[in-house]
């Protein structure tokens, strides 16, 4: 069947969906934070409703409220697919780097809405639901049986979603699942389609010296916990980029030819000239380019640090040793690495070094890494849609999504997305070009569509 009924719909009633957009986006929702999580759970429960759509709150032990919802076809032996998108945004700062009246305006300037979470992932929620919607008023019903899931801790690695699922299995069970969070290839204008992702496991290392700041007159006789943390932080990775922990490659993943492959087809399609003029740079590390500047971003642990955190930073001068100072990383892990054990083997490392007194204030719960075959369903409907509704092959990454909930029921997952390219996700002035969003909520119709194909 044609999908033509289906898109007139959704550019129709185009307005709508922008305008709901900006309201969503209008309202912040910082999980880092814990700033207007519950509010913004409302707002996207109550737009489902409008839509037609179930949405019930279900409460965490802790945290904000996960938002559920079953919304089942008449047609006999369907498959049930699991949609899956998140509330909460990163926070904003710095505030003043923003342009378009800040981060919460969600002004459109020459057809580019500005704003936090336009792309990551306030746009991929209302996708889902105005692509089921526009199958509700045009056929009287979704061509797949559809399960909606919008949490809203997303962006700090989902520490209380898990014991959730634990509790839901039979509730989320699923065929396939999948999320439209992330952008468009950049120089092919088509979806990335990824097979999984690293896991992200967040630390904070803490070193800490005397009871309180010291006048540095003394700072030949008191502990000096920033140059502590300086030296351990040293430790951890060379200058080449590989992670100096023991044993942290320890049977991790090793790429078949389908997935040297899919690097070598994504090489083929990707302009690299633009992506480093994106990112401002006029190289990537270490020379990389072509296949390599891919495989190691598909597939290499990484180490990097988010900030550091020690002393006095305000204006003028203060002469003082400061009596803590703070590291905070993210470790991105392929698939096959355990983040307990990463955890474990980061303590012991630091203690090997001569740094066991830093603290390790390690996220416990952070999802592990995953991975699917392309010729999964849930993969071969998103390619099919992506084809469709961009004219070409999207382009295809090998490595896991939403372990978190993966990791309890399993559901083959698939993450693509449809924002422009320099939708700015995680960094100041986020933005979405309006055209990109009414094709992704196409987009987000194919899938079912597709989804609800296969055998």
């Amino acid at each position: 069947m044609s999908m033509q009924d289906i898109y007139d719909y959704i550019d129709a009633h185009a307005d709508e969906a922008i305008a709901d957009l900006q309201t969503l986006v209008q309202q912040p929702s910082i999980s880092a934070q814990n700033i207007g999580l519950r509010e913004c759970a409302a707002i996207v429960r109550d737009m489902m409703h409008r839509d037609g759509l179930p949405a019930q709150f279900h409460e965490l032990d802790e945290g904000p409220p996960v938002i559920f919802g079953t919304l089942p076809t008449p047609d006999a032996g369907k498959k049930t697919m699991l949609c899956y998108s998140h509330y909460d945004v990163q926070p904003p700062e710095p505030i003043e780097a923003w342009s378009h009246d800040g981060p919460w305006s969600a002004k459109i300037v020459e057809g580019i809405m500005y704003g936090r979470g336009t792309t990551d992932n306030k746009s991929g929620i209302l996708a889902f639901n105005k692509a089921a919607k526009a199958f509700l008023a045009v056929r009287g019903k979704v061509p797949v049986n559809l399960k909606f899931i919008v949490e809203g801790e997303e962006e700090i690695g989902s520490p209380h979603l898990g014991p959730w699922v634990e509790k839901n299995k039979e509730l989320i069970a699923a065929d396939g699942m999948h999320c439209l969070d992330g952008s468009l290839a950049v120089g092919v204008d088509v979806p990335d389609v990824d097979l999984g992702l690293k896991s992200v496991l967040f630390v904070e290392l803490i070193a800490k010296g005397a009871a309180s700041d010291i006048h540095s007159l003394n700072f030949p006789l008191v502990p000096s916990p920033v140059w502590d943390l300086v030296r351990a932080l040293n430790t951890i990775l060379d200058d080449q980029r590989r992670i100096l922990i023991d044993g942290w490659y320890e049977g991790i993943w090793q790429l078949d030819e389908t997935d040297e492959q899919q690097l070598h087809d994504k090489a083929a399609r990707i302009d690299f000239a633009g992506m480093k003029q994106e990112w401002g740079i006029e190289e990537f590390v270490l020379g990389r380019d072509g296949v390599d500047a891919i495989r190691a971003r598909n597939y290499e642990p990484t180490a990097n640090i988010q900030g550091i955190i020690a002393g006095y930073n305000g204006p003028g001068k203060k002469t003082i040793v400061p009596n803590e100072a703070r590291a905070r990383l993210d470790f991105r892990l392929i698939p096959n690495m355990q983040p307990k054990e990463s955890i474990r083997r980061l303590k012991d490392h630091l203690i090997k070094h001569g740094f066991g007194h830093i603290e390790v204030k390690a996220f416990d719960g952070a999802e592990p890494p995953y991975k699917i075959s392309v010729k999964e369903s849930m993969a071969q409907a998103v390619i099919a849609a992506a084809t469709e509704v961009y004219g070409e092959l999207p382009v295809v990454n090998g490595v896991s999504a939403e372990g978190a909930i993966i990791q309890h029921v399993h559901i083959p997952c698939v993450l693509t997305g449809f924002a422009n390219v320099g939708a700015n996700l995680h960094a100041p002035d986020e933005n979405i070009h309006v055209d990109k969003y009414i094709q992704g909520i196409k987009y987000a119709a194919a899938i079912m569509e597709q989804f609800g194909l296969q055998a």
